[in-house]
């Protein structure tokens, strides 16, 4: 679990003099003090910006923190993101979020840091990346000088202080998404003669990761990127021969059995112990007593609604009365005391409370037929000629008739929803009966109506998609002509055209001069797939039918729902789950995985091996190191995270003794410590004497500028 690094509370007793080391790897971000044994600070080199749930204002987060601290921010919209390009910085903003948090943890106070900085970089780093770096120290945190350094070679000259390599030697990094080859020759890397590969300790992790998750489908949310990368670092190992260890693997032999490791997730088995009747009828009491006291609820409101409902029908009939009696100049006064404008709004007051109580007592609402009466006395102008009217009775009636319109197809809606949902429930009410009389001669029925309906709505599909014949050749595409792709309708319409284009192609083109020419557009117009209407008949049918066998059947699954399941991971299980079923097995993947460092091609990764890698940066040598390249070879340093793996130095050998010449030296060590050295060598180098004669100057940056960058080389033997 990744915490956060403690803040420094020393950084003012430091001389200005003082360089502050810097190992910006890919994987980890480590800072320290020049001529210390250890970084100050090391977190997770990555910048992650969720909003917070509470106040949605958006927060930075670098490193990688306590999980528990993330539940308060929403993840979900951003993810963690990183500087690099494989091993090149690139995103400069990223990059100055991770500066201020790691300045920050050391204890500097404000964005200027008055001390010179040793910076580790990749080897051959672009002119680009360094020059924006340098921009960014310089400008931003107006750092009075800086040195850039390859990592793998601080690592190198530190082992080499210690007595584990020679001067004349091999560096081979291999990293969080790469890996270098880096031979020496005098204590100096010979840039020329480096090699790179784009698979690193990421790739490992994630190859695991995919293989775990293929392997076991039903706990893929339980392998994160996290737990594979602990798993790696506890199980994986590289195999000398990876053929003859895969056939090891194969015969099951008991080598095979002893080098099979197994993860355990938690598992709690599901309780055993029943219940006593007594505890089981108390129970079924206490649920038949809320059933109960939810349907006398539902009783009462269903009672207190009707009772409103009357109630104020009840006033509507009295004001209607009331509206009755008065006379025809004093109907506006009185409706002006109420909170209708007019007669025709109470009375449509009236009918919708009346629709809404005869719903609430479950009674069929009035037809059209008892409406069309008060319609008619609500709209009196619409059968009026229009000569009889004046202009404003004209616009009146016309209102009228868009009013009549509008409510009377509102009512029909109604009437049609009303008169189905009455349909449905009838048809509910006689299945139910059917399924109580005899419930597995319904279920069977229910099947096979379903079976039925959904082969044949699938053929009418495909009939439509592809025509009703076929050409005898199985071919869905390629061998079907245009007019077998084509359903009835269409076939029909280009009929008429062909007969029309025909009979006017005899003679002069006359269409259009009788009116029976123009029913030609009417055909065309028309649906000639008699089973359009019928299709969306059967599809809610359908639609019922799945919605009744999920009902009454726990073991029915949709064919919609099944081709889900297909395209998915999730696969129900058969049996109760037992602690078996929570173990998972690493056998062939814990030397499966580190093997990419020796054949990317696993991974579609066309590029060279570790040990291949060696023999292209041997042959890069140029003449002039001939009598350097034989030493060469008696001291490679393995280095870097992703070179802890068990049995990595004697595959390493192994590999590169073929491809050397008979009986020539060879001699593979690992580093001190992989991790750390390279940051540890850049210590011991930025508190050397002759450390201020290898630095970049913010003086030079203004003189020289991107120029200057280029030709700059530090001297790694002082």
């Amino acid at each position: 679990m990744a915490t956060m690094p403690q803040r420094q509370t020393d950084y003012r007793f430091f001389s200005p003099a003082i360089p502050i080391v810097i190992d910006n790897g890919g994987f980890n971000f480590r800072a320290g003090w020049a001529g210390e044994s250890d970084p100050r600070i090391t977190f997770r080199n990555l910048v992650h910006r969720p909003r917070h749930k509470a106040t949605g204002e958006m927060v930075t987060i670098v490193g990688d923190h306590d999980p528990a601290l993330l539940k308060y921010f929403d993840c979900t919209r951003s993810s963690f993101r990183s500087a690099f390009d494989s091993n090149v910085v690139y995103q400069f903003e990223i990059m100055e979020y991770v500066l201020d948090y790691a300045f920050e943890r050391l204890g500097a106070e404000g964005s200027q840091v008055d001390h010179p900085i040793l910076m580790t970089e990749c080897v051959c780093n672009p002119l680009s990346s360094r020059s924006k770096m340098a921009e960014l120290l310089f400008e931003t945190y107006g750092v009075p000088s800086l040195a850039f350094g390859v990592d793998a070679a601080f690592g190198y000259k530190f082992n080499q202080q210690k007595g584990i390599c020679s001067e004349d030697g091999l560096a081979i990094c291999s990293g969080f998404t790469t890996s270098h080859i880096i031979p020496f020759v005098q204590g100096e890397p010979v840039l020329e003669a480096c090699s790179r590969t784009n698979v690193g300790g990421y790739h490992v992790t994630y190859y695991l990761k995919q293989l775990l998750s293929l392997k076991y489908p039903y706990h893929i949310s339980s392998i994160t990127w996290e737990k594979a990368e602990e798993l790696k670092l506890e199980h994986c190992y590289v195999s000398f021969d990876y053929a003859a260890e895969l056939k090891l693997f194969q015969k099951g032999t008991k080598e095979a059995e002893e080098k099979t490791t197994f993860w355990q997730l938690p598992f709690i088995p599901p309780s055993q112990e029943e219940e006593p009747s007594e505890e089981l009828a108390r129970k079924a009491a206490l649920k038949e007593k809320q059933g109960q006291r939810l349907r006398d609820i539902a009783a009462l409101k269903k009672f207190t609604r009707i009772s409103e409902l009357e109630s104020e029908l009840h006033d509507l009939e009295d004001l209607v009365q009331q509206l009755e009696e008065v006379e025809e100049e004093e109907i506006y006064p009185f409706l002006s005391t109420t909170v209708y404008n007019s007669r025709q709004e109470l009375e449509s007051a009236v009918h919708r409370v009346t629709q809404s109580l005869r719903k609430a007592r479950g009674e069929p609402l009035e037809s059209e037929d008892k409406l069309d009466t008060s319609l008619s006395e609500k709209y009196s102008l619409i059968n009026v000629p229009d000569s009889e009217l004046t202009p404003e009775q004209l616009k009146e009636k016309k209102k009228q008739i868009f009013l009549k319109t509008t409510s009377e197809g509102r009512l029909r809606a109604k009437q049609k929803k009303f008169e189905e949902e009455l349909l449905r429930e009838k048809q509910n009410q006689q299945d139910e009966e059917k399924r109580l009389e005899n419930p597995e001669l319904y279920l069977e029925e229910t099947r096979a109506k379903y079976r039925d309906l959904s082969e044949r709505l699938e053929q009418r599909k495909r009939l439509k998609t592809n025509g009703s014949r076929s050409n005898g050749n199985n071919n869905s595409s390629g061998g079907i002509g245009r007019g077998e792709r084509l359903n009835s309708a269409q076939k029909e319409r280009m009929r008429l055209l062909t007969t029309a284009a025909f009979d006017r192609g005899k003679g002069e083109d006359t269409f259009g001069a009788k009116d029976e020419d123009w029913q030609l557009y009417k055909m065309m117009s028309k649906d000639y797939d008699d089973d359009d209407d019928s299709f969306e008949e059967d599809e809610a049918e359908l639609g019922r039918l799945t919605t009744r066998l999920q009902e009454i059947d726990e073991t029915f699954v949709a064919k919609s729902d099944m081709e889900l399941l297909q395209g998915t991971l999730e696969i129900p299980w058969p049996r109760p789950l037992t602690v078996e079923d929570y173990k998972m097995t690493l056998g062939i993947e814990r030397f499966r995985c580190p093997e990419i460092l020796f054949q990317p091609n696993m991974i579609g990764v066309d590029q060279a091996g570790l040990d291949e890698m060696t023999g292209v940066s041997l042959r890069r040598l140029s003449t002039q190191y001939t009598e350097a390249k034989n030493s060469m070879c008696n001291s490679i340093l393995v280095l870097g995270g992703s070179s802890i793996f068990p049995g990595l130095e004697s595959r390493l050998e192994a590999g590169i003794r073929k491809i050397r010449p008979y009986l020539s030296p060879l001699k593979v060590v690992r580093s001190m410590d992989p991790v750390l050295d390279s940051w540890r060598g850049a210590a011991s180098y930025a508190a050397a004497m002759e450390f201020p004669t290898q630095i970049f100057s913010i003086q030079d940056y203004y003189e020289k500028g991107e120029s200057g960058l280029r030709q700059y080389q530090i001297k790694y033997s002082l």
